[in-house]
């Protein structure tokens, strides 16, 4: 029998490939590691007042971190799968960042000069990065364990876009007591310790997930 047959065979009524099961094994990860970042950061500082709800404060960090980790999915989503380009999703998170990073340089025009630095360094720099990244660990071990076996086609992308979920979900949970309201800081702290995050992803990514 000649190969070609042979394949026609053996792929008739095969039908479609199954969907690859990202979204059921990550989610329940991500939202444990979300919890458990919220938990230990309202413990180590304190849960931020009711009031500071209803101002900017929490927002000016939770609102870009969902957008960014929508971005962070998608790449992770092409990530793991072996023929999927992952140019145009690093594309847009590259964008993305660069527009963070601009309207954190531009909301310094609207502050006193002599207040500037404090915007940018605030009172919790020193802390910032570092606390976010050690928030993460939990989360990224959570789902570098639910992606084993998923059939990953570049491990230091996919742990990169998996460190970068983490990062996302524990920033979130460390939002809720970080009281630092300026679009510089976040811009500049809160994306250092997401790079923190997706270097400690890839690293970790390259050791867990390659077939």
């Amino acid at each position: 029998m000649k190969t070609d047959a042979l394949i026609a065979l053996l792929a008739q009524g095969a039908g479609e490939a199954p969907p690859l099961p990202v979204a059921r094994r990550l989610l329940p990860a991500l939202a444990l590691g979300l919890a458990l970042a919220a938990v230990l950061a309202v413990a180590l500082i304190g849960l931020l007042p009711a009031s500071a709800f209803a101002s900017p404060t929490p927002w000016i960090k939770l609102i870009p971190l969902i957008l960014l980790a929508g971005l962070a999915w998608q790449w992770m989503q092409r990530s793991v799968r072996p023929a999927s380009a992952t140019r145009p999703a690093l594309r847009r998170l590259q964008v993305f960042w660069l527009m963070l990073a601009l309207t954190g340089l531009c909301s310094l025009f609207f502050v006193p000069a002599e207040a500037r630095m404090g915007a940018l360094l605030g009172g919790t720099w020193w802390m910032c990065p570092l606390m976010l990244t050690a928030l993460a660990v939990p989360g990224l071990a959570l789902v570098m364990h639910s992606a084993r076996g998923l059939p990953v086609g570049r491990a230091g992308q996919a742990g990169a876009a998996l460190g970068l979920l983490a990062g996302c979900v524990a920033a979130a949970g460390y939002a809720l007591a970080c009281p630092e309201a300026s679009p510089a800081f976040v811009a500049l702290w809160y994306s250092s310790g997401l790079l923190l995050c997706m270097a400690l992803g890839a690293a970790v990514g390259l050791r867990r997930l390659r077939w």
